[in-house]
């Protein structure tokens, strides 16, 4: 067990995108037992600089949370994300599998391409399966790049409401749905004759 463990851990370190246990199994001497040597090799990295995490299915080495304040320097910082964006993927990410109308229903507004295409192309979102209803529309789920990026082993390690208020990041007030006046949203942008990405 102390071999595979020792292989185990030559792989994680090598591959930079999380990798999963039939992955591991592929790679190793016929006999090996991956999941059970993942185990112990999380148990010996416990509290040291670096951590063996499961992130959704796959697992990877990743700097220990507490010390992530030592690589900021290292860090390549990207585009911000609109408003629109960071809505559409906290929807996503709390209501998987969305569709685009169930997004549109619970933010008031449309979902333009742009916003859906940036998601994609950043590999937060991906495509999951059509639902079953009339028309058959397209879903949408998170990432392993989205739970790797936040640290998450899967989606219901998400904060919850009160985690999220209590950290200031809600507030207590009325949704912009429920105020009176126009709609002003930045994210509505038909251009006339242009064709739907997805049609639901």
């Amino acid at each position: 067990m102390a071999e595979q463990e020792r292989m185990i851990e030559a792989i994680l370190f090598a591959t930079a995108e999380p990798i999963t246990v039939r992955e591991l199994e592929a790679r190793l001497p016929h006999g090996c037992d991956a999941a059970e040597a993942l185990v112990y090799l999380r148990k010996r990295y416990e509290g040291r600089g670096v951590q063996v995490m499961k992130i959704g299915d796959a697992w990877a080495i990743r700097t220990a949370a507490d010390l992530g304040f030592l690589m900021q320097k290292e860090t390549i910082e990207t585009r911000k994300l609109s408003r629109a964006a960071i809505e559409t993927l906290a929807i996503i990410a709390y209501h998987q599998p969305a569709t685009r109308a169930e997004i549109e229903e619970i933010r008031g507004v449309s979902v333009s391409r742009g916003t859906v295409d940036q998601l994609l192309e950043m590999e937060w979102i991906r495509f999951g399966r059509r639902r079953m209803t009339p028309g058959r529309p397209v879903t949408f789920v998170v990432t392993q790049h989205f739970l790797d990026h936040f640290g998450l082993e899967n989606a219901r390690d998400l904060p919850g409401l009160k985690e999220l208020r209590a950290a200031g990041l809600l507030e207590n007030r009325p949704s912009p749905s429920a105020l009176p006046g126009p709609e002003n949203d930045d994210d509505i942008e038909e251009v006339e004759g242009q064709s739907e990405l997805f049609e639901d």
